[in-house]
């Protein structure tokens, strides 16, 4: 099985969706599952992760509504507020849909801090009794604290959500390089090799610029953590899906096809026990 770990659907909205602004005009519209399906059909994918883009209980459930009618959504990673009092119960109530496999929290416009308060961190330690998985999305500046966060949680599964979004535009540094590399030493931390495209150059980027990036995911994480993803629309301002796709598979040409299985598929089948 095949499967992009990570997309995102939307009825278009300039008021809920206000993080795409008017330099992403190719995301001021409606992206469903109907206008993915043929690119997926000829990139051999089989389904996908719909995740959250917008932080509301109403986009968890449109996310569910949507997989009623779309078989290629093989998993829901949606939002509730982790900071409430009573998380457990909005668990408890979510539960009632199996397609949710895990939750995530648009950490990356927070203040620094926000992944060491107790109210959020009262919110992590309510996903294990439920069985559900946490995507971290953060930028380069705040994998101490996702260091910090993972460490407290050993037993709790979470992925890092486009590689902690690295600079492609200039070479690598070490406070990503070297943060990765400490993040990848907790076995309960994946990474979803996803969304890079968007931090290179958009549109005059070459695949050279991704691989010095990529050797430090898969050297830090192996290729037994690492997920497929595009983060198809957002893609779409720097590339087209299939770019995305046969750029990681010309990375990985020389790599066995059962860890090319893995990496496609066949890790977020497990981690989002598909």
């Amino acid at each position: 099985m095949r499967i992009d770990s990570h997309v995102h659907f939307w009825k278009y909205d300039r008021t809920r969706l206000d993080w795409i602004d008017d330099s992403m005009k190719v995301l001021q519209k409606d992206y469903l599952p109907t206008d993915l399906s043929g690119t997926l059909n000829r990139n051999d994918v089989d389904g996908v992760i719909a995740v959250q883009a917008e932080q509301s209980e109403v986009e968890t459930l449109f996310l569910v509504e949507l997989s009623k009618t779309y078989s290629l959504i093989k998993g829901v990673v949606g939002w509730v507020d982790l900071r409430v009092s009573n998380v457990s119960e909005r668990f408890e109530y979510f539960s009632q849909f199996p397609i949710i496999k895990g939750y995530r929290h648009i950490v990356q416009s927070e203040p620094a801090g926000f992944m060491d308060d107790p109210a959020f961190r009262n919110g992590i330690s309510a996903l294990a009794p439920f069985g559900l998985t946490y995507d971290i999305l953060l930028y380069p500046r705040q994998i101490q604290e996702a260091i910090r966060l993972v460490k407290a949680f050993p037993d709790q599964p979470f992925v890092i959500d486009h590689c902690a979004k690295p600079d492609i535009k200039h070479p690598l540094n070490s406070e990503w390089s070297d943060g990765m590399k400490e993040l990848a030493q907790y076995p309960n931390v994946s990474c979803k090799l996803s969304g890079l495209f968007t931090e290179a150059n958009w549109k005059s980027w070459s695949a050279g610029d991704f691989y010095p990036f990529l050797d430090v995911v898969f050297d830090a994480f192996g290729t037994d953590r690492l997920m497929f993803g595009t983060d198809w629309p957002v893609i779409l301002l720097s590339g087209m899906y299939v770019q995305w796709k046969s750029l990681l598979e010309k990375y990985m040409e020389k790599m066995v096809p059962e860890i090319k299985d893995q990496v496609f598929g066949l890790n977020a089948a497990a981690f989002y026990k598909i």
